[in-house]
């Protein structure tokens, strides 16, 4: 990214990579899924697609954008059928196109099958020249096709025979949801870096991402698919497998930072929850004199609820956000730049005015847009800006299903706290602790991958191949 780009950058933010919706033996399926993509449009905002079936052929539909842009009325007349699942994605693992938008199709030995993945295969690339050598022909560059092809060549008896022997062979972040003509098919990588919920809406079984799908269309949450785990959903009922040796859960903390809606439950807990202990915590970590705590809205809502209550402060919204400008905002001429993230977020100079404020925002990613927050809040007439981020300095970039920059652009790996307060100008900086942000989860701190704040990737690498990551990303 340029330094022009990074100027103008209005989201400076990570991005989960993708949302999943099924539901199986619903009389209005593609609805039903038109809807719960639409509560996980927040997990990918590039492309949007829905596959259906009527129990022999498939009717696959899928563009660019988002979901209300994508499906029209008409579209989902061409979805029939009483199973159907859906796909919203942000790319990671290959291009921004069309071509690599969800769900995919193809064939096995058990017969013809829709693919949806959430997550990021670390050796994706290694799987695929092997595929290439032994005449597999791929039409994408995402990191689906290579499980779907592994799918089509994998032996077994039945297809979850099969698609145990292919998740075996590859090696990170995946949950999965796949349709064939006669089930629904769901499965978690052993370490459960990714949720995924499974649902009953009257005699209709859901699987979503998130909670917050189920509750759109007021399905009852049955339980989390567990990591590890192949759910089967078919005429029959619901069928459990656990094919996979155990390993070590590595749930995804900025799923609770950051990406997960609000209003969703995460691993037994509310996110929205979660995110004022992360702001309790913080406060408790980095007190200061201040007159006013303001979020970031809107992912820094919580936390500075949080962090408000714990210090005693008064909470209001200093910023107020424009929800209507997308990932596809045109950029302006360089002589109306500097207007920037104020399309996005502007001050209301009526609560900052003269006092000593404190900006709470979930992550500094770049630090581009927290710095011209704080100029923002400045020009408002406040005092004194201080700012506090209600999770650690990132310092590394993620190959588990988020879509980060390189390490180099990352503003927490080449700086301590003292230069980023400089860079910011702002009057404090405060981070909330690893052990912190951990402990306020309220889970067991041993099931969380933090590689993004440590380095510490415990799953798809051996000791050599992070060092040479490391090297790679310096």
């Amino acid at each position: 990214m340029s330094p022009e780009e990074q100027d103008f950058q209005l989201d400076d933010k990570f991005h989960d990579e993708c949302g999943l919706f099924g539901v199986w033996n619903h009389v209005e399926a593609s609805n039903v899924v038109y809807l719960g993509l639409y509560a996980l449009q927040h997990r990918g905002q590039e492309s949007a697609g829905i596959a259906a079936t009527d129990g022999h052929a498939f009717h696959v539909e899928k563009a660019m954008g988002w979901v209300a842009d994508v499906f029209s009325p008409e579209r989902l007349r061409r979805l029939p059928g009483r199973r159907a699942m859906g796909h919203v994605r942000y790319s990671t693992a290959g291009t921004s196109s069309l071509r690599n938008a969800q769900p995919i199709t193809g064939t096995t030995a058990h017969g013809p099958v829709a693919i949806a993945h959430n997550g990021n295969l670390v050796n994706a690339d290694e799987l695929r020249r092997g595929l290439e050598a032994d005449g597999a022909v791929f039409q994408s560059s995402s990191d689906t096709e290579v499980i779907l092809h592994l799918l089509a060549r994998a032996e077994g008896g039945t297809l979850v025979d099969q698609l145990a022997r292919a998740l075996n062979q590859v090696k990170g972040a995946y949950t999965l949801l796949l349709l064939t003509p006669d089930s629904i098919i769901a499965v978690r990588d052993p370490s459960g870096f990714r949720p995924m919920t499974l649902g009953k809406l009257e005699d209709s079984w859901v699987l979503a991402s998130e909670t917050c799908a189920l509750d759109l269309m007021e399905a009852k949450i049955v339980r989390d698919v567990e990591p590890g785990e192949i759910v089967l959903v078919d005429d029959a009922g619901l069928q459990s497998f656990k094919p996979f040796r155990p390993q070590e859960r590595l749930q995804c903390v900025f799923e609770y930072v950051y990406f997960a809606r609000p209003d969703s439950v995460l691993w037994g807990r509310n996110v929205h929850v979660v995110r004022k202990a992360l702001g309790h915590q913080l406060a408790r970590e980095h007190p200061v004199t201040a007159d006013l705590v303001i979020p970031v809205p809107d992912s820094g809502v919580g936390a500075a609820l949080g962090f408000a209550e714990e210090a005693g402060l008064p909470y209001d919204s200093g910023l107020v956000r424009n929800h209507y400008v997308g990932r596809t905002f045109i950029e302006p001429k360089q002589g109306i730049r500097h207007f920037g993230v104020k399309v996005k977020l502007n001050p209301n100079r009526e609560v900052l005015a003269g006092k000593r404020v404190v900006v709470v925002d979930d992550s500094i990613v770049r630090g581009t847009t927290s710095r011209k927050i704080v100029k923002m809040v400045r020009q408002a007439g406040a005092r004194e800006v201080h700012v506090r981020i209600s999770s650690p300095p990132i310092q590394w970039p993620c190959y588990y299903g988020i879509d980060t920059p390189t390490r180099k652009e990352l503003i927490g790996s080449s700086h301590e706290v003292a230069e980023i307060q400089k860079y910011l100008s702002a009057d404090s900086l405060g981070y909330l602790s690893l052990d912190g942000m951990l402990k306020a989860t309220g889970n067991d701190p041993a099931h969380f991958c933090h590689a993004c704040f440590t380095g510490q990737y415990r799953i798809g690498f051996d000791a050599g191949d992070v060092a040479q990551l490391k090297l790679f990303d310096s």
